[in-house]
């Protein structure tokens, strides 16, 4: 029975720690949103968006529509009833606007510039890596064939095994004349029934 007390009060005290304990943030799970007082936007939607504006102040059309823009508001603002003017001479709100657009234009620019700089690092990182396995494939292709070239030099050819048997034939017919003896076997076993005949 003791034993069992001691497991209880062991128990307990480690139950009622884990109780009054303040919960903490477990590792193995995903923290909870927070809560975000700016507005949240897609950045690839924003960064698709300055593009087609860079993309569009960089073309002749922009060139052509701000000129007239421009040559409009100068021509109005001069020729115009002085009522009706909204701009007087030294154009200072004609300023304002082209600088604001400036201002707008050129941060613009440059984000779409480092989306396209993202796009042509991954497009080298790519090329990068299919140059290395191409130089590997070509490099293993290198090796099969020099292996082939050695392997080949070592093969008897047909042309080879021709002249070597035809340099056995008169290596043989050479022996042949000089020792008179009988080198083929069929012309042996041609002869030996007439010199048979002849001892008898």
């Amino acid at each position: 029975m003791a034993p069992e007390r001691e497991s209880t009060r062991e128990r307990t005290p480690a139950g009622a720690t884990a109780a009054t304990r303040p919960r903490t943030p477990r590792l193995d799970q995903p923290r909870p949103p927070r809560h975000r007082f700016l507005p949240e936007w897609d950045p690839e939607a924003f960064g698709r968006l300055s593009e087609r504006i860079a993309r569009f102040l960089g073309t002749g059309r922009f060139i052509v529509w701000m000129t007239v823009v421009i040559v409009l508001w100068v021509v109005w603002n001069i020729s115009a009833p002085a009522s009706l003017r909204f701009d007087n001479y030294p154009f200072i709100f004609l300023t304002l606007v082209l600088s604001l657009q400036a201002s707008y234009a050129a941060p613009l620019i440059l984000l779409a510039q480092n989306r396209q700089d993202d796009r042509d690092r991954v497009n080298l990182e790519q090329d990068r890596k299919q140059n290395e396995r191409s130089i590997a494939d070509t490099e293993y292709l290198t090796r099969e064939i020099a292996t082939l070239r050695m392997g080949l030099g070592e093969v008897a050819t047909r042309d080879w095994i021709r002249s070597e048997l035809q340099d056995l034939v008169k290596e043989l017919e050479d022996r042949r004349r000089h020792d008179g003896h009988v080198v083929f076997p069929a012309e042996r076993s041609e002869r030996s029934p007439g010199r048979d005949t002849d001892d008898r």
